[in-house]
């Protein structure tokens, strides 16, 4: 099955299985998808991840959700903001803050997919890939 938009098929997989209180989520792979995990795996988001048979296309990512000590998921809420029909993009000046800089903006630049406050300490702006809170 063909997905138009493999990133917000990640982010819906990862929401949904947090909602289940499952301890792992796995889809298929692609360089993007390694790289927001690998994000919110540095931001504390998800305990680890790994990938499974092939580092890009045709393998399987392997994403293992973190809970609190009350069985609560550390990720609240997950949006998908620039989509295939409607990029949205952002000075390096106007990068957003979520939740008074409580929650973490994924951003992909010309120097690689970072952090929105890592972009804005390098002064490089990019298209908002997601909001994780």
């Amino acid at each position: 099955m063909s997905v138009s938009d493999p990133i917000a098929d990640m982010l819906t997989r990862i929401r949904n299985a947090a909602k289940a209180r499952l301890d792992s989520v796995a889809m298929p792979t692609s360089v993007m998808k390694s790289e927001i995990a690998k994000i919110m795996l540095q931001e504390g988001y998800i305990s680890s991840y790994e990938v499974i048979d092939g580092e890009t296309a045709g393998g399987i990512l392997k994403i293992h959700l973190r809970y609190s000590k009350d069985k609560t998921g550390v990720i609240e809420g997950l949006k998908r903001i620039s989509k295939p029909g409607l990029r949205v993009y952002s000075e390096k000046t106007k990068i957003p803050r979520i939740l008074g800089g409580m929650g973490t903006i994924i951003i992909t630049t010309s120097k690689g997919v970072m952090t929105g406050k890592k972009a804005k300490e390098l002064g490089i702006g990019g298209e908002v890939i997601c909001y994780i809170w």
